[in-house]
């Protein structure tokens, strides 16, 4: 006799491959309001930079744009030579995001793909050093760059952090999984040497995790206050030393600080406005590679 048929189950809804799955109204809402707290505190600037340090002060604080936004960032320019900063800051920001991904990307194929003696100890001893709180570097590099005669000199800053603890786990750890060993070793089969293996197959395999670690070096080098306030002096300022300039005085103005941070905050929306497409490409490419 056959076998009879198990009864019906449940009917399950099946997603076809490739079908895109649709966000509903919770999910917007939720997404609407991450947005809006997001975007909060640069709101708040500009619509304190529009108004006048009088009506700052008054309670309840203002919610809306005023009239004097230009002026305020006219004031916050001048005052900060804020033209020579943006100069620097761009220097200094691109020279670092260089260096930290290009020796990150080599340090980390080197931890990743490479077999030396004393491997896994070197790279704990480079984790180690990012336990290591920076401020107790300060003195003694601030001595060593005066000894070497860079007092007041963007290679000051530049110099230090030209490569990264954390750059250099991160690439090692994406290079881990994202490159393959059987890659390198057809490319060397080939007859590639050692540099060739590195820009045709190292580079571009590491490209998503460079543009992330790009981008992640080139805000924090931006926004670095601490060591180039040491470094460095009004006379040849990066962004955050001059914006320290505004601060000054018995009464400082508050909202030309909020218009010179606002002129400080610029340079970086307009940077992921033109490159954000771009990153956020590496790193769903990174994810699917991961």
């Amino acid at each position: 006799m056959p076998t009879p048929a198990p009864p019906p189950g449940p009917k399950r809804r099946v997603m076809g491959a490739g079908k895109q799955l649709h966000a509903g109204p919770v999910t917007y809402l939720v997404l609407v309001l991450f947005a809006v707290i997001s975007l909060a505190p640069l709101v708040w600037t500009a619509i304190a930079a529009s108004r006048t340090n009088t009506r700052l002060a008054q309670t309840p604080p203002p919610f809306w744009f005023g009239g004097n936004l230009f002026k305020n960032l006219q004031t916050a320019w001048e005052q900060a030579a804020m033209g020579t900063a943006m100069l620097n800051s761009v220097i200094v920001a691109s020279a670092i995001t260089v260096g930290t991904v290009v020796f990150s990307t080599l340090a980390g194929f080197a931890f990743a793909k490479l077999k030396f003696r004393f491997s896994s100890t070197l790279l704990l001893m480079t984790i180690g050093t990012m336990m290591i709180p920076p401020q107790l570097a300060v003195v003694p590099l601030y001595l060593w760059m005066s000894d070497l005669g860079w007092s007041n000199q963007l290679q000051t800053v530049i110099l230090p952090t030209l490569v990264s603890a954390f750059g250099t786990f991160f690439m090692r750890q994406y290079l881990v999984q994202a490159l393959p060993t059987e890659l390198i070793e057809a490319a060397r089969v080939d007859g590639a040497s050692s540099l060739r293996v590195v820009w045709h197959v190292v580079f571009p395999a590491a490209r998503p995790a460079m543009a992330v670690l790009g981008l992640l070096t080139f805000v924090m080098a931006w926004n670095d206050f601490l060591w180039p306030i040491i470094a460095l002096t009004q006379e040849n300022p990066t962004v955050q030393v001059a914006l320290n300039s505004l601060g000054t005085g018995y009464i400082p103005d508050d909202s030309v600080i909020m218009a010179g941070a606002l002129l400080g905050t610029l340079p970086l929306l307009i940077a992921f406005l033109l490159f954000g497409k771009q990153i956020v490409g590496g790193i769903m490419q990174g994810a699917v590679k991961g």
